[in-house]
């Protein structure tokens, strides 16, 4: 089956590595993601995130440019086996020609300063896909608190009172009219119930499983899958661990097949099967992978299609979904 992947942190570790002194490049590495494992895996889209951590110091929008650097000199340096893609049209003609499509997204909004100017410039520089927010409050709007809480035994506390900033809604709005798909993962609760009333496209969440399964704040409520799927959006499940099992000790918590079919299944029960696709997160996460990169993504489909779902349903989730909603939005 093809593959589409909607977040990976791959750009984030190649720029780690360069700092370092490392020459890390996509078409072969010991990360989660290369165009080895990819073509192994079966891939035909990945998502690539230009990831900002507001924490770290870094100017906002500097470190996302170097990002994006990154990503136009891989894909340049390897136009024969992947490309960089804008449109819907891109994506078919990637397919056509054998080719992994490349799509650039932004992993937290305040890498545009809250400025729209910055933003349109974004989308010129082939931005399609941003998230509001990371886990710092920025100019747009607040993410939900996932540091440490003994109470919640690590599992963070939603914020279900500040709700999206004035400047966050026409974010929106601008969002919307370029062709910028609306990203809510790591967006706070209240954030998320006010984009739903200032949005009328489908949005996403790119890399998220189901808090009625595992009570991670990172996750989604059912309510939050309802409004998703209502609106046609399509949801990412995560491979990370801590939001998929739930246990007493969090580093305990283990990322195997099994548990992504289970937030598969309660994502149907409550959203229909329209509203699923994988956001894997590789390259941001470790610890007890059962899919260890890129290269095992054809054991997910078997998976899914033993779990349960059927072979339409199994090519669903794996890319049709995504699919769907690309050629709606991506003009």
């Amino acid at each position: 089956m093809n593959i589409i992947d909607l977040h990976c942190d791959t750009l984030s570790e190649i720029l780690y590595g360069y700092e370092r002194g490392e020459d890390i490049r996509l078409a072969s590495n010991d990360l989660h993601i290369s165009l080895d494992k990819m073509e192994k895996g079966g891939y035909a889209l990945q998502t690539f995130a230009s990831f900002v951590d507001l924490g770290s110091g870094v100017d906002p929008l500097v470190h996302c440019l170097k990002l994006i650097d990154i990503f136009n000199r891989e894909t340049a340096a390897n136009s024969d086996r992947i490309t960089p893609v804008r449109s819907y049209a891109d994506i078919e003609a990637a397919m056509a020609q054998g080719k992994i499509a490349a799509l650039l997204s932004i992993e937290e909004g305040g890498a545009c300063r809250g400025e729209l100017s910055v933003l349109r410039h974004m989308y010129t520089l082939g931005v399609r896909m941003m998230t509001l927010t990371w886990n710092y409050e920025n100019e747009l709007a607040y993410p939900n608190d996932t540091s440490y809480h003994e109470e919640s035994r690590h599992l963070g506390i939603p914020d279900k009172e500040r709700g999206l900033k004035d400047r966050g809604i026409e974010f929106l709005c601008e969002m919307e009219r370029l062709g910028i798909i609306v990203d809510v993962s790591h967006l706070g609760d209240a954030c998320f119930f006010d984009l739903v009333k200032h949005t009328t496209k489908p949005f996403i969440a790119s890399h998220s499983n189901c808090r009625s399964l595992v009570g991670h704040c990172r996750n989604l409520t059912d309510d939050m899958i309802r409004a998703i799927a209502e609106r046609g959006g399509i949801i990412g499940v995560n491979y990370w661990a801590s939001v998929l099992e739930e246990v007493q000790n969090e580093p305990e918590a283990r990322s195997r097949i099994e548990f992504m079919v289970a937030h598969m299944k309660h994502m149907k029960k409550i959203g229909g099967i329209d509203c699923i696709a994988l956001g894997s997160d590789f390259d941001g996460i470790t610890r007890n992978l059962e899919m260890y990169d890129a290269s095992c993504l054809q054991n997910l489909c078997e998976g899914i299609v033993k779990g349960g779902f059927t072979e339409d349903e199994a090519e669903k989730i794996c890319s049709g979904n995504a699919l769907r909603l690309f050629k709606e939005i991506l003009k």
